[in-house]
C-alpha cells in the first residue's frame, strides 16, 4: 500500500483484508494524539490496553484464512476513543468533574460494548465538560479541547475532545452523545459531519425508557463524528449493532449511492425557538453558508422552498428547567458541591429549588412541543437551517461569564440544535464553507424519523463539489 488510509472506510477495509495491521493502525494514531497533545482532546489515552487489543485483533485475523476474513467483525482493528461520560471496562470514568472521585469501571456501557463487539479498538478517554453539561469542552481537571484549525477557540461540546480528535487526523471516527447539540456543536466547530439519530436509532439510547425521570422526552442519544457522510455511515452502522457484508451496512450503502437521490422537498428556515427569549444574531458567515446549502441542494434537484415555522415562545424556559432538571437528582459527597463549576453549581441549586411539579410542567410543555414542530417539520422530507450563529468563541469566553451569560451566549452560539433533540427526529451538521481563516461554517438539516440515511445523503451531495 503505498499511503496509510486516511478515511475510516478505507482504513478499515485495508484492516479487513490485511494491508495494514491492527497495531498499525493504533500506532499511528496513538502518535498523533502525542503530537497534538496541545489540542486537550484527551483526559486519558490508554495506550497499553489499545496495543494488547491490536494484537489480539491481528491474532484472530491472522488465524483466519484469507477468504474468510470475511467473518471479521465490522469495524475489525478501527481505533476510536469515547467521551469521558461512559464506562470502559478498566477505567475511570470522570464525567469531566471534580466534585467525584473516578473509579475504573465495572464493565463496559452498552453503546461501549457494541462498539467493542463490532471490533473496534479504544484508544482512551476525550475531554468533556462537566457532566456533558455545556457545549464547549472545559472542565476543572484537565486543559480544555480546542479546535485544531484556531487553537484559540473552542473545539465545541460536550463531544469537543472527540470532535477536535478525528478533525486533527489522530482517531479516522469517533462516536458522540447529543443531549442538545452534543455531536453536531463540536462537528460544526471543528469542519465535521455530526449525526443526531432519532431516539431509539441506535437501540443503547432506549436503556432508560423514551422519556426522563421527569416525563420530558429523553433529550440524549449517540452518534458518529467524521470527515465525510461515508465514515459517519459506517460507525453508524455499528453502533445500531449492525454487521458487516451484503445488507448488513444499509446507511453505508445508501450514503455510496447518494447521487442518486433527487426531487425531496426541503424547507429552508432561519426561526428557532429561542428568538422569544433573547435575539438570535447570525453572523453574515453562517448566512451565508444557509444559503449556499440551499442553492446547492436544489442544484441537485431538490425542491427548497422557504419554511414558515413558528415556535412555542415558552420553549426557552421550557427546556432550560428541563435540560437542567436531572441535577436534582446528582448525589454528591458533603463538601463536593464547591467542587462544581460555576454554571453546574447555580443550575444545581435551582433545579433542587425547584418543586417536583414544576419539573413535570415544563417536561409536559417540552412534550406538546416536540408533538407540534414534528407536525410543522413533517411537512416536509429535510429541513434546512443554519448551523452555528457565529465562530466558535475563545477558550475562556464562556467561563468568563456569570453563569446566566454563560448560558445564554451558548443558546446564541447555537440556537438551532436542542430543539431537534425534543423532538426525538435525527439532524445531521455538514460543513458547507472554508472560511480564510481555516475554520468553516456548516448548517443542519433535520430528517423524518427513520430518516438518518437520507440525511447522510445529503450531507454527502453537500460536500461532493
Amino acid at each position: 500500500m503505498s499511503a496509510f488510509p486516511e478515511s475510516a472506510t478505507e482504513l478499515r477495509d485495508a484492516l479487513r483484508t490485511g494491508e495494514v495491521s491492527a497495531r498499525k493502525a493504533a500506532e499511528r494514531c496513538l502518535g498523533r494524539i502525542e503530537d497534538r497533545a496541545e489540542l486537550g482532546a484527551f483526559i486519558r489515552v490508554t495506550a497499553e490496553d489499545a496495543l494488547r487489543a491490536a494484537d489480539e485483533a491481528d491474532a484472530r485475523a491472522a488465524a483466519l484464512p484469507s477468504d474468510e476474513r470475511r467473518a471479521l467483525p465490522a469495524l475489525h482493528g478501527l481505533p476510536i476513543a469515547h467521551k469521558d461520560l461512559v464506562d470502559v471496562a478498566g477505567v475511570p470514568t470522570t464525567h469531566g468533574s471534580a466534585a467525584i472521585t473516578p473509579e475504573p469501571a465495572a464493565s463496559d456501557g452498552p453503546g461501549v460494548a457494541a462498539l467493542r463487539s463490532a471490533g473496534a479498538i479504544s484508544l482512551g478517554k476525550t475531554q468533556v465538560p462537566e457532566f456533558g453539561l455545556t457545549g464547549y469542552s472545559e472542565n476543572l481537571i484537565a486543559p480544555p479541547a480546542r479546535n485544531p484549525f484556531d487553537t484559540a477557540r473552542t473545539a465545541g461540546g460536550s463531544s469537543g475532545g472527540s470532535a477536535a480528535a478525528v478533525a486533527a487526523g489522530m482517531l479516522p471516527v469517533a462516536p458522540g452523545s447529543d443531549g442538545g447539540g452534543s455531536i453536531r456543536i463540536p462537528a460544526l466547530a471543528c469542519g465535521l459531519v455530526g449525526l443526531k439519530p432519532g431516539l431509539g436509532a441506535v437501540p443503547a439510547d432506549l436503556a432508560n425508557g423514551a422519556r426522563d425521570d421527569f416525563g420530558a422526552p429523553r433529550l440524549t442519544v449517540s452518534g458518529p463524528l467524521a470527515r465525510t457522510a461515508t465514515d459517519a455511515a459506517l460507525l453508524f452502522d455499528s453502533m445500531r449493532g449492525l454487521g458487516s457484508g451484503p445488507g448488513a451496512e444499509p446507511t453505508l450503502t445508501a450514503v455510496r449511492a447518494a447521487e442518486r437521490l433527487s426531487g425531496l422537498r426541503i424547507g429552508v428556515s432561519d426561526a428557532s425557538p429561542f428568538e422569544a427569549a433573547h435575539p438570535v444574531p447570525l453572523s453574515p458567515d453562517a448566512r451565508r453558508a444557509h444559503e449556499v446549502a440551499s442553492i446547492l441542494l436544489a442544484e441537485r434537484g431538490h425542491r427548497v422552498e422557504e419554511a414558515r415555522i413558528r415556535y412555542d415562545p415558552e420553549y426557552a424556559e421550557n427546556f432550560t428547567t428541563a435540560w437542567t432538571a436531572g441535577l436534582s437528582l446528582l448525589r454528591l459527597e458533603p463538601g463536593a458541591e464547591e467542587l462544581l463549576t460555576p454554571l453546574t453549581r447555580v443550575f444545581r441549586e435551582r433545579a433542587l429549588a425547584r418543586p417536583r411539579e414544576e419539573h413535570l410542567r415544563a417536561a409536559e410543555r417540552l412534550r406538546g412541543f416536540a408533538a407540534d414542530v414534528r407536525e410543522q417539520w413533517g411537512r416536509y422530507d429535510a429541513i434546512l437551517t443554519p448551523g452555528l450563529a457565529m465562530l466558535p468563541p475563545l477558550i475562556g469566553a464562556f467561563t468568563a461569564l456569570s453563569p446566566d451569560d454563560d448560558y445564554r451566549l451558548q443558546c446564541e452560539w447555537a440556537p438551532y440544535t436542542s430543539m431537534v433533540n425534543v423532538s426525538g427526529l435525527p439532524a445531521v451538521a455538514v460543513p458547507v464553507l472554508t472560511l480564510p481563516s481555516g475554520l468553516s461554517m456548516g448548517v443542519q438539516l433535520i430528517g423524518r424519523a427513520g430518516g438518518e440515511a437520507q440525511l447522510l445523503q445529503l450531507a454527502a451531495q453537500l460536500m461532493e463539489r
